[in-house]
């Protein structure tokens, strides 16, 4: 069953230009065989760059531990290097209305 996806990034190093891109591929390598899109904010203060990844879509995770656990696995080192905070949602589509999930 396919679930709501929300996921959201922040990757920071030492500044040298162009932390976008480099996030970019690192994602799209990442999320290659999941229906995901994301917008990357970058901006570079005190020497180093920052980039928040705002990631969404539909996924075959039910839960945020399902999300934790594929990123655990796939992810490169650089990935893990440059990432200093995350905060993920996973809301499971109900079958029928959205509020009860029978009608």
């Amino acid at each position: 069953m396919n679930s709501e996806t929300y996921l959201d990034f922040c990757f920071i190093k030492e500044a040298s230009g162009n932390f976008a891109v480099e996030i970019d591929i690192l994602l799209s390598d990442l999320f290659k065989d999941v229906r995901l899109n994301w917008y990357l904010d970058e901006k570079s203060i005190d020497g180093v760059d920052i980039v928040v990844a705002e990631v969404k879509g539909m996924s075959r995770w039910e839960s945020e531990e399902e999300a934790i656990e594929f990123i655990e696995i796939h992810a490169g080192d650089l990935f893990w290097k440059h990432l200093h905070g995350y905060q993920l949602n996973v809301y499971m589509t109900k079958r029928g209305c959205n509020t009860c999930g029978a009608h």
